[in-house]
């Protein structure tokens, strides 16, 4: 099989079933397939338990997720686990933040396989931090020997400080075993000059406009800390003509708020060109959505994509489906077919669990297909019961 064929057999479907599978006939096929459909029940900022390569974990027969709560009750993360991508087990509290660093405001927990143990890069308040900022998020990392837990935390401080508040850390490890971390600047008394400032500021609409960049910078091999200092990955644009400001910049424009986010960052390689897919506008609004970036380096310089946004609320075409975004990608095992797990809104506020399938073309360029509500194939990798 040639690069074009492996990349063309990528293409098509969706990973993620509803409260209980069904079996139907899939297009072509000689028996029945299980199939899903999203949304799977409330969770935020999700992500699925992989390499930091990107492969889909196994453990014990089942795959494991972690979120953000939308409880607003939980001291710490909770996850989540299928052995079949069509129902779902939870698997309660596997990370007790109680007596640490991490005091608030837990979000975007991503878990990590490594030589057989168990990594969870997170986001927190850090309460005590001697920031005059009301925001002092920070980023951790916790370790278990199982992905149920009991996470405990490497060290009890933030990887490293830069200096202003930061959220959704992402671990990427590269072909030479160097590990990078992806992650972004708060909008948080980040006002920065722009064409659309300005023009928000002639028609009396803002004063300013708030943005948050998103940073990567290498790790140290044993997550203790980093090495060097973060380079600016991706921003929001600085002119009005520039093709990705109109869809970056929807929130401001649509008068929900005065920020431009760029966070749930996502670093992953294919070939010899490192991906970096990101989400855009108010995460807690209609707008939100997915775009990437692509470069020879893992940390840049970055070219946005000219087919961007690749995954957006389709409410516009008659769809249910809003404020989609802030995911990560996960491959199968032998990375013939690879997936975006992430969270969106239809009937309600609370953010919901979605997983569709990633797109690869021909040409390098990649795609989403969804956000999906009609029943999907699970993944190839599932192993029948």
């Amino acid at each position: 099989m040639n690069r074009r064929e492996f990349q063309r057999c990528i293409l098509g479907g969706a990973a993620l079933a509803a409260f209980g599978g069904r079996l139907t006939a899939a297009s072509g096929a000689d028996s029945p397939r299980l199939t899903y459909r999203n949304p799977q029940g409330n969770a935020a900022d999700p992500s699925i338990l992989r390499k930091p390569t990107g492969e889909v974990v196994e453990y014990d027969g089942r795959y494991w997720l972690y979120y953000t709560s939308e409880s607003g009750n939980v001291r710490g993360f909770e996850a989540r686990s299928t052995r079949d991508f069509t129902s779902w087990q939870d698997e309660g509290l596997v990370f007790d933040a109680k007596g640490t660093w991490a005091r608030d405001a837990f979000w975007a927990p991503e878990g990590y396989e490594i030589d057989g143990k168990y990594y969870l890069f997170f986001s927190a308040q850090n309460a005590p931090y001697p920031w005059t900022q009301a925001e002092k998020f920070n980023i951790g990392v916790a370790v278990a020997d199982s992905p149920r837990g009991p996470f405990k935390l490497l060290k009890d401080e933030p990887i490293f400080d830069p200096g202003w508040p930061i959220i959704d850390a992402n671990l990427f490890i590269d072909d030479d075993g160097t590990p990078y971390l992806t992650f972004s600047r708060c909008c948080y008394q980040h006002a920065v000059e722009s064409e659309l400032a300005e023009k928000c500021r002639r028609e009396k609409k803002y004063d300013e406009i708030e943005e948050s960049w998103a940073y990567g910078i290498e790790l140290k091999k044993d997550f203790s800390g980093v090495v060097g200092e973060p380079t600016l990955l991706i921003r929001p644009p600085v002119k009005l003509d520039d093709k990705q400001s109109e869809w970056e910049s929807r929130s401001v424009t649509a008068g929900e708020v005065n920020r431009r986010w760029t966070e749930g960052t996502a670093l992953f390689k294919l070939g010899d060109t490192y991906y970096i897919a990101y989400s855009a506008n108010f995460f807690g609004g209609d707008w939100y959505a997915v775009g990437y970036a692509t470069a020879k380096k893992p940390l840049g310089p970055y070219t946005k994509a000219a087919n961007n946004p690749i995954l957006e609320k389709n409410t516009q075409n008659g769809g249910t489906v809003r404020g989609v975004g802030h995911g990560n990608i996960f491959f199968s095992p032998d990375r013939s077919e690879a997936y975006y797990v992430y969270h969106a809104r239809t009937d309600t506020n609370d953010r919901k669990l979605f997983i569709d399938k990633m797109i690869i073309n021909g040409d390098g360029t990649i795609a989403i297909d969804g956000p999906s509500v009609d029943p999907r194939p699970v993944p190839s990798f599932v192993k029948p019961k």
